[in-house]
Parts: C-alpha cells; structure tokens; sequence
C-alpha cells in the first residue's frame, strides 16, 4: 500500500449551487485512491477546507479533475490539537513515528 499524506484543500466557486456540493461529497466518499477525511465550509460563500489522505497532490488533482470539482489550492499539511502543545508534543512525536498504523 502506498504511503498516505494528509492534505488541506481550499476550494471556493461562489457560482456553485450547494446541492452540487452535498452530491459531490456523496462520490468522493466512494473514491479508493483517496481517503476523505473532513470538510469544514461556509454554505453562504460556498468556501470549503476538506482534509484528504492521499499518495499524491497529483492524486487528488486527478480526481478532482475526473468529478469535474474546482479548487484553489491543495498543501500537505501536519495535524495538532491543543492538547499535543507543550511538553507532550515530543512524546507524540515519538509515539507517532513507531504507531502501527503510521501511513495507513
């Protein structure tokens, strides 16, 4: 299995109808070379941040590409919660580095 990535999408189509959006979001949970984690969005500016688990950039930009879904911008990213700053950001870090489930 390929190693997955975490990555943030910034889509934003002020012209799109929000019921295409909810119907896109309906395939792109089916999709297998990708993993759709979360999205957080503004209905009324129909912005939308969505989280994915890819290989590739070019992965997710072959996708989009296929459902016809725009973007503005896709970045590898990290993930942290509040509970992580501090002193217990080192041992996440360890922890992080010997899971299991470490690209998965």
């Amino acid at each position: 299995m390929k190693k997955m990535k975490r990555f943030m999408v910034y889509h934003h189509d002020p012209d799109l109808d929000f019921k295409v959006v909810q119907a896109n979001w309906r395939k792109l949970a089916s999709v297998e070379t990708a993993t759709w984690i979360r999205t957080c969005y503004n209905e009324e500016e129909n912005i939308r941040y969505c989280i994915w688990l890819a290989p590739s950039r070019e992965e997710l930009k072959n996708i989009f590409t296929s459902m016809d879904v725009s973007w503005e911008t896709i970045v590898e990213v990290k993930e942290t919660v509040p509970d992580l700053w501090g002193e217990k950001w080192d041992e996440h870090l360890e922890a992080e580095e010997t899971a299991s489930t470490k690209g998965n």
